[in-house]
């Protein structure tokens, strides 16, 4: 995504699904029709921020960089430049890892 020029708007981010293991502890590997998408990704671009009632733009708390989780059915799912995003609004993401 680095070449592209897609920007959210408000408090929407655009995240980047974090690839799930291809194997499980026990090494038993799992095939993609059994695979449940992750539901951790990587912040990839983010919006200049919701407004607050009086009108100021609130900025958000997470940053282009950041690993977040986010809710199962959380964002639509766009395909920017060739590759599989989900754009999000930040209240959609349950927190950042590390």
């Amino acid at each position: 995504m680095a070449k592209s020029n897609f920007r959210p708007l408000h408090d929407r981010v655009v995240v980047r699904r974090v690839e799930s293991e291809e194997k499980t502890k026990g090494g038993i590997i799992i095939p993609d029709t059994a695979k449940e998408k992750p539901q951790e990704g990587e912040i990839v671009a983010v919006g200049s921020g919701a407004r607050d009632e009086s009108g100021k733009i609130v900025a958000l708390d997470v940053k282009a960089g950041d690993r977040v989780l986010f809710g199962k059915w959380s964002g639509t799912e766009v395909k920017l430049n060739g590759e599989d995003l989900l754009i999000m609004k930040e209240a959609d993401i349950v927190g950042i890892i590390g």
